[in-house]
């Protein structure tokens, strides 16, 4: 069957001002992919990255550029889209993970199912959602945890006082903690915090070193009381093994990735390396939030706050809780519906 594409390109508010150890912004432009085919659409998400030098410009340009070869292409899975497409797309992974996502969504509505169907009927027991504490002013970072009710939150840090700001959160929640430095330490500064943060409650630790620091990871991965995460460190499938000598799991994101496609053969592969898997997000509305969710049956941790943390959600899908309890939509394919004032296609 033949597809037609459209694009809604829009601007994410965030509510408050979000800060990582390398960045920091208050709104971010989303890009939804839509292929309709029989009457159905299904919705697909990307999202601009200075990290990874994407623009909201090129993922249009890009995509009106290979308009006319998805909508001559003869759709019959997302797999087989996704394999079609990747020789137009391989350098252009976050392109690809909105046009997979979508070819799930509405693949899933013209079979009749919710996407998790395909690959774990039963969905009792799903894990819980972390929440994200961005860098701010301890006080600041204080006030937000006790304004909320997750059992999990991530804990961004990255400066000059990152075992003080831990030691004042701890003294208002019980919650578990996880710790996200985002490249923002050194191994000897890893090594020494692990101890500590375990004392406080933390988990795991989610990329300490820049992804190009194999030889520190080496001696942290040996060191360390704490287990360690790959990130940045892990992009796409061919990272998974590189990874594995140097971190006890991984964070597949769907957009760094390619998609639920590829998302899938990296969580086959992580398994086989007996690695922890956790599925993070971005700064992504219901659109793409909806897309992991449908992952969760797979997963050991998973990040899917970003909804949660605009103000301008687009779309509706699946469910948070206050306390990080996932409903996953009954609906099928993905789940998604565009709100009535979503963005006019480009």
């Amino acid at each position: 069957m033949k597809l037609a594409l459209n694009l809604y390109p829009v601007t994410l508010q965030l509510k408050e001002t979000f800060t990582i150890s390398r960045d920091s912004y208050n709104q971010r432009r989303s890009l939804i992919v839509a292929l309709s085919a029989d009457g159905e659409t299904g919705y697909g998400e990307t999202s601009e990255h200075s990290y990874y030098g994407i623009t909201i410009e090129k993922l249009i340009d890009r995509a009106e550029s290979l308009r006319p070869v998805i909508e001559h292409y003869d759709f019959h899975s997302p797999e087989l889209l996704w394999q079609f497409l990747q020789s137009h797309l391989h350098d252009l992974p976050f392109l690809q993970c909105a046009i997979n996502n979508a070819a799930y969504d509405l693949y899933g509505k013209l079979q009749g199912i919710p996407c998790h169907h395909m690959w774990m009927p039963d969905v009792r027991g799903l894990i819980k959602t972390c929440y994200t504490i961005s860098i701010a002013s301890t006080d600041e970072m204080v006030e937000k945890i006790k304004k909320l009710n997750f059992e999990i939150y991530k804990i961004k840090l990255g400066t000059n006082h990152d075992l003080e700001i831990m030691q004042q959160l701890r003294q208002h929640t019980d919650a578990v903690f996880r710790v996200d430095a985002n490249c923002g330490w050194t191994a000897e500064q890893t090594i020494e915090y692990a101890p500590v943060l375990k004392e406080l409650g933390v988990e795991f630790i989610e990329q300490p070193l820049p992804a190009e620091d194999t030889i520190g990871m080496k001696k942290v991965r040996l060191q360390s009381v704490l287990p360690i995460l790959a990130d940045e460190s892990c992009i796409r499938e061919e990272d998974v093994e590189e990874c594995a000598p140097y971190f006890h799991g991984i964070v597949i994101k769907l957009m760094k990735c390619g998609g639920i496609t590829p998302a899938l053969r990296m969580i086959n592969k992580a398994r086989s390396l007996n690695l922890k898997i956790m599925c993070g997000c971005m700064v992504e509305s219901s659109v793409g939030i909806s897309a992991i969710a449908q992952l969760l049956p797979l997963l050991d941790y998973v990040d899917m706050d970003g909804a949660l943390l605009i103000d301008n959600d687009p779309a509706s899908g699946v469910v948070i809780q206050p306390d990080g309890t996932v409903t996953l939509p009954t609906t099928n394919g993905l789940g998604i519906r565009l709100n009535h004032s979503s963005p006019q296609k480009s």
